[in-house]
């Protein structure tokens, strides 16, 4: 279906104006990973395997494990999320469900055992201690801000959302029953020690998550322990369960995972019907009419060989297509990533150095976070407050009034902002537009809300 609405040249600026203080933010270990840039961070962050290895022998096609015993490490790790910090979080107002789950595997089963309303942390220590319970805590990007910085550049990395969960389980208990999971998962041990036991998949590369029962997933393809500074990685769809041994007081790790309906065939549904609608303009057979009465039939094979023949001819008209439309999939990671953690005691960003003017050169700023999307009206609001915490009003403030993230330009304009991306400098006077006008207005435009600079 066409959308309503004029189409436009929409640059994102995925940041936020001021950075709201973190909530948690203790003193931790010096920085192991490599923040440079997103490629040099998860270079780090699954070393000492190389990421040619890791894609070639790893990525959507067996479990990794990464046992480092590396002390420095293992500090680093622990400084990310701590059982310690659940008290000063839970004063700044958590709520069961929405923030916080307790849970338990009994009998092959997960048993949930969250109260009501916000969590009160003597009760989540007692739910703990004398009950065994899990605490899974959602998306602590929100309140660490190393973890901030590592999933912000992941989804750099990988050009897709990265959320996250930690897990804090007592010693002699397990949380989730055996399962698996529709996204990728890395984990990283933070503090105590967690036994793990890896199954073959029964669905390769899963599209959902469900729980296994123990009598069909056979005995473990891996079984081990992690411990701090210690990484694991499966793909989705591996069947795995873990418990914290007796002996080690309790068990946190972290859960960081990607790719949920990142596949081909997510990207085939999202971009599909773009090129139909496209191609339909252009192409009247597309715009023929589908027999008589054939959405009240039951055989349909004479229309299926009919369809089969249109597809051929999308596939024709789409190896001559420069640009593939994507509908929702570039929309909901523009609107749903992380903003660039530039730290929560930086200050406000504001436009510095020159005015750009006609003679100037620029150079863009934030690349990982500029996208150049021709789209319909819309507005885009990325804040850590809300990071994969589901669907609601981001283009809302606190002060309840509407705010706008993103620029919006003619589509005349495309051309000069896809030049800008893709240079390294550019300088204003050679931007592909008529007037010299217009070519100050662009570079002032961006200058202002800190997205070039001018060298």
């Amino acid at each position: 279906m066409p959308k309503k609405g004029g189409k436009h040249a929409e640059m994102g600026k995925e940041m936020q104006a001021q950075c709201k203080r973190a909530k948690v933010e203790e003193a931790r270990s010096p920085s192991v990973m490599n923040f440079e840039n997103p490629d040099s961070l998860f270079g780090s962050f699954i070393s000492p395997i190389k990421q040619e290895m890791f894609f070639r022998e790893y990525w959507e096609q067996k479990p990794l494990l990464v046992q480092r015993n590396d002390p420095l490490l293992a500090a680093y790790y622990q400084s990310l999320f701590q059982l310690s910090d659940l008290k000063e979080l839970c004063s700044q107002g958590l709520y069961y469900g929405q923030d916080i789950n307790i849970c338990r595997c009994v009998n092959g089963k997960k048993k949930v055992l969250n109260k009501e309303g916000k969590v009160n942390y003597m009760q989540l220590k007692k739910d703990f201690d004398q009950k065994k319970a899990t605490i899974q805590f959602h998306q602590p990007q929100r309140f660490k801000e190393e973890l901030w910085k590592i999933q912000e550049k992941l989804e750099c990395y990988f050009g897709s959302l990265v959320g996250s969960n930690v897990y804090i389980t007592p010693q002699g208990s397990q949380g989730l029953p055996p399962h698996y999971d529709d996204v990728e998962v890395f984990i990283l041990q933070l503090e105590g020690e967690k036994h793990w036991r890896l199954y073959k998949p029964t669905v390769h590369l899963a599209r959902e998550y469900n729980v296994e029962s123990e009598d069909r997933i056979g005995n473990p393809t891996h079984e081990f322990i992690l411990k701090p500074g210690d990484l694991l990685y499966f793909p989705r769809g591996t069947i795995h369960q873990a418990d914290t041994p007796l002996g080690i007081s309790y068990s946190t790790h972290v859960t960081i995972s990607t790719y949920q309906n990142n596949s081909w065939g997510d990207f085939l549904l999202d971009a599909i019907p773009g090129l139909v609608f496209d191609s339909a303009k252009e192409d009247v057979v597309l715009r023929t009419s589908i027999p008589r009465q054939l959405l009240m039939q039951v055989d349909t094979a004479d229309s299926t060989k009919k369809l089969s023949s249109l597809l051929r001819r999308l596939a024709d008209r789409l190896e001559n297509t420069r640009e593939l439309r994507s509908s929702d999939m570039k929309k909901d990671f523009i609107m749903n990533r992380l903003p660039p953690c530039l730290g929560c005691d930086s200050d406000p960003l504001t436009p510095g150095g020159k005015l750009p003017k006609i003679d100037s050169k620029i150079r863009l700023q934030f690349r990982d976070h500029a996208i150049i999307t021709v789209e319909p009206d819309q507005e885009t609001s990325n804040r850590r407050e809300t990071h994969m915490m589901g669907t609601e009003d981001d283009t809302t403030s606190e002060e309840g009034t509407s705010q706008t993230h993103g620029l919006r330009f003619p589509l005349s304009y495309l051309d000069a902002l896809k030049q800008i991306w893709s240079s390294s400098t550019v300088n204003v006077k050679e931007l592909n537009l008529i007037s010299d006008e217009e070519k100050e207005n662009l570079a002032l435009s961006l200058w202002t809300e800190c997205l070039i600079e001018v060298i």
